[in-house]
């Protein structure tokens, strides 16, 4: 097979929901499916050690909870699927947000007794934002939810996509009888003998003197002559999104979706460099990006993978290629591919694949690697800026070795990040929610064996300056000056008060929300 042919197989999303929609559990469906897990874990089956495959950290485990992007692979209908599942928590924006700049297209979970939540709302504008189409699943059919109408209206008010149902339930809750499904003219019988029932043979079939069938028959043909007809061309281009209804925690409607998906889904596209060229999937010189850091898949090797997206050319074991941000040469031995923490040794990967590249400490979140002509990095990948803040130190100051250790290696993952005080040397960590301080101390504990103490602190805002306009004078009771871990200095302020009293005080002070040079 051609490395056009490769690439064409290829298909590369993330699944995106609120808290509890479904997504872990419809992903594990999708492995099944796939043939890459013999039976489906749900986040919440911790009585019988039946987990999640893609929540394979301990606190996830324990909590049902995913704090952390999984990446899975698998083979499907002629199909090369790689699936990025990513937290659903808020606190873990920043990972989802990498995560969601890697993949070619999104699926989009929704509880249907709940409707477009918060974070649904937050991660939805992010793909609008990047262009990429949108697949919506609408989950949990075998509860009691909402009226199917309200929720498609609720896609185009509160998202601003127009939607295009692609199947329609039959009842709901205990009533849940199928999906009427005239994207392939069949009804999916929810329970029964026989799953599907094509069109041409229902009439006369007990299901069709159902009162919710009449009903969904009734809401299909009223769909079909004032709703959206489906478009793939709008579909590609994000503008509307197939809706597919079912039920992830019993299978249904799932396998159904994931056909119709691989269907429609995009192709490896071209991704953007800073200068704004289009760098082609087909383009014959290698070039991918870090979109993750991700430490002790392993902890048996303390061992850190940096997760990339291949956009261009091949990738061949033991192949050079040029690191832009540092100018060196590095080579790709060490190379694997996933299931969640699972891994195996890759030989080959093409455009729209995920590699992960085992690191001793070479790589940054956002580094771009290629080789031959390119030599221009990819568009920055987004940062969120900390607005909780807390001391921290080892419990036990005989354990700094192992205490140092994990804080450099938690810290480069890239969803908490370290400053050090100018004055007193103390280390205070940043994040955005208080979940990723709690997830930072269990995994010091675990996986680095380091007891640690976290006090919280009173600032709120953390602001760069230049280097040449370093001066500890301006230091005060309302500001703390420290360092990140690159040595780019910056205060951390009180409150918006202080942080104004200082720009009166130092109005050629330059403030800035990142680090630029």
């Amino acid at each position: 097979m051609t490395r056009e042919e490769e690439v064409k197989k290829r298909r590369t999303f993330a699944i995106i929901s609120h808290p509890d929609a479904g997504k872990t559990t419809i992903t594990e469906q999708l492995l099944k499916f796939g043939g890459a897990i013999r039976e489906a874990g749900t986040v919440k089956a911790r009585k019988t050690g039946n987990f999640a495959k893609s929540d394979w950290m301990d606190i996830e485990k324990e909590r049902g909870i995913s704090v952390t992007s999984s990446v899975m692979q698998f083979d499907y209908a002629g199909k090369r699927v790689n699936i990025l599942d990513t937290p659903g928590h808020e606190d873990f924006s920043e990972d989802t947000y990498r995560t969601l700049m890697a993949v070619d297209a999104a699926v989009m979970i929704i509880d249907s007794a709940k409707g477009i939540e918060a974070q649904t709302k937050k991660l939805f504008q992010v793909v609008k934002h990047r262009g990429i189409p949108v697949f919506t699943f609408i989950n949990k059919l075998d509860r009691d939810g909402r009226e199917p109408l309200d929720l498609l209206s609720e896609l185009e008010e509160i998202l601003g996509i127009a939607s295009v149902p692609m199947n329609w339930p039959i009842g709901m809750g205990a009533n849940f009888q199928g999906l009427y499904d005239f994207t392939n003219q069949r009804v999916e019988v929810y329970q029964g003998e026989e799953r599907f029932l094509p069109f041409a043979e229902i009439e006369g079939h007990e299901l069709t003197r159902n009162p919710f069938f009449t009903q969904a028959v009734e809401d299909a043909e009223l769909l079909a002559d004032a709703g959206n007809p489906f478009d793939e061309e709008a579909v590609l281009k994000g503008q509307l999104t197939p809706v597919f209804f079912g039920s992830a925690l019993t299978s249904f409607g799932v396998q159904t979706f994931l056909d119709s998906f691989l269907t429609y889904a995009p192709e490896p596209h071209s991704h953007k460099t800073v200068d704004g060229d289009d760098v082609d999937p087909l383009n014959p010189d290698f070039s991918g990006f870090v979109f993750k850091i991700q430490a002790n898949m392993d902890p048996r090797h303390r061992d850190r993978i940096a997760f990339v997206r291949v956009v261009s050319g091949e990738f061949e074991r033991g192949m050079d290629v040029n690191l832009l941000r540092t100018g060196k040469k590095v080579k790709l031995s060490n190379v694997t591919q996933f299931m969640a923490e699972s891994r195996e040794n890759v030989e080959n990967a093409v455009a729209g694949d995920i590699i992960g590249v085992y690191d001793t400490g070479t790589y940054q979140v956002g580094d771009t690697m290629a080789t031959g002509k390119l030599k221009t990095a990819f568009e920055p990948l987004p940062t969120f800026t900390p607005e909780i803040f807390m001391r921290v130190q080892a419990k036990n100051v005989m354990k700094q070795k192992s205490f140092q250790k994990g804080i450099e290696q938690l810290v480069q993952e890239g969803a908490i990040q370290l400053y050090k005080s100018y004055s007193t040397g103390d280390l205070m960590l940043g994040a955005v929610g208080q979940l990723q301080f709690e997830v930072f101390k269990d995994r010091m504990e675990r996986e680095y064996s380091s007891e640690i103490v976290m006090t919280p602190m009173g600032n709120k805002t953390v602001r760069w300056i230049k280097p040449e306009q370093l001066d500890e004078k301006m230091s005060s009771s309302r500001n703390i000056l420290a360092r990140d871990r690159f040595d780019h200095p910056l205060f951390l302020f009180e409150n918006d008060f202080a942080m104004r009293w200082f720009v009166d005080k130092y109005p050629d002070v330059e403030l800035m929300e990142e680090f630029s040079v």
